[in-house]
């Protein structure tokens, strides 16, 4: 019995150390989407390509969102995980709207869904230039 007792704690601290050593390598592998990203935008009134520029600090993202509809826009937003999501306002014909991105990140492709004030969803792709 106290053998099968030693077997079992080996056991036990063999996989505590595989199990613990595991997460340090997930953090160092980290997703970074800094840089510059070729967006398309698809809406039931069309297709648009912006530009989108990300500096990711952690988890916090900055940036701007380049449109022919919407011009130049401040964003903010997080990526925890592959998960991502940012924002921005912007103005159309006197009017103040917040659009919302939120999907998830894949190496340098991204994926999810957008939803324009409230008022109209859409879906997304991007892909690191």
């Amino acid at each position: 019995m106290a053998r099968m007792k030693s077997i079992f704690y080996a056991v036990v601290f063999i996989l505590a150390g595989v199990l613990g050593s595991a997460a340090p390598q997930a953090q160092d592998k980290a997703l970074d989407v800094t840089g510059a990203w070729a967006f398309e935008v698809v809406t039931d009134q069309g297709t648009g390509t912006p530009a989108v520029t990300f500096k990711q600090d952690g988890e916090k993202l900055t940036g701007t969102y380049v449109s022919e509809r919407l011009g130049e826009q401040a964003l903010t937003g997080t990526v925890k995980g592959n998960a991502i999501n940012f924002s921005f306002s912007g103005t159309m014909e006197g009017n103040t709207f917040t659009v919302t991105f939120s999907g998830t990140v894949e190496k340098d492709e991204m994926k999810g869904k957008v939803n324009f004030a409230d008022m109209m969803e859409a879906t997304f792709k991007g892909k690191k230039k």
